[in-house]
């Protein structure tokens, strides 16, 4: 019985835990996967720096290690192979031989094809591991990584026309023309205010002549004054 229970609490823990070393064990080899990936892409760049150009579909990888057939001597002379580290043509995690294709059909610009059929081992599924960015070449990402290249960039707002800026506001964050810095940029001056006043004073008063203070409107001034 005791064995029992040993047993059942071992099957326990596998289970909890074998998901966990799974999951880490496929990212791990799709990471492997993708920097040979990458390594593959420099072998090809210093290629077609030789060659003047990738190597077709149809040359394939192939070309890195041993040169194309059919060649002319000029085209012959420039191959300076193998391009590889280890002179062979590596395979992915999984085994499986780096598919490749040039010019593109699936990546955007003038790079090769370069993809792994992934842990599946089937094409053109969702765990392919490729050299191109996935979203960008269905059109679901635009130059800004979010909108889709052929949506139109919003016009300039007004800020006269749209409702909700401050009518009393520069779009540039300045008093409007005729405001007193000194007052609240959302209010506009009153009838007969003036523009300089201390904002403190009654809108609706006019200043006195000569800018002194005047006598009190409630009272009477001496005569001879």
């Amino acid at each position: 019985m005791e064995m029992l229970i040993v047993l059942g609490i071992l099957v326990l823990l596998l289970a909890m835990v074998m998901p966990k070393i799974l999951g880490s064990q496929k990212k791990a080899d799709i990471s492997a996967t993708k920097a040979q990936i990458e390594m593959l892409q420099g072998c090809l760049e210093y290629y077609s720096l030789d060659m003047k150009s990738f190597p077709t579909t149809e040359q394939g990888l192939t070309a890195l290690i041993s040169p194309p057939a059919g060649l002319d001597a000029n085209a012959a002379a420039r191959w300076a192979g193998t391009y590889t580290k280890t002179g062979d043509l590596p395979k992915d995690a999984w085994g499986n031989d780096f598919q490749y294709q040039y010019p593109p059909t699936r990546g955007r610009g003038d790079r090769p094809d370069l993809w792994s059929f992934g842990p599946d081992g089937m094409d053109n599924t969702e765990d392919d591991v490729v050299s191109w960015n996935q979203a960008t070449a269905t059109g679901e990402e635009g130059l800004d990584g979010n909108l889709d290249p052929n949506q139109e960039m919003p016009q300039d707002t007004d800020p006269l026309l749209d409702p909700g800026l401050d009518p009393g506001l520069d779009p540039r964050g300045a008093p409007a023309p005729g405001l007193d810095p000194g007052l609240n940029p959302g209010r506009t001056p009153g009838p007969g205010m003036n523009p300089g006043m201390n904002p403190g004073m009654n809108p609706g008063a006019n200043p006195p002549m000569g800018g002194g203070l005047g006598p009190d409107p409630g009272t009477t001034a001496p005569g001879g004054f």
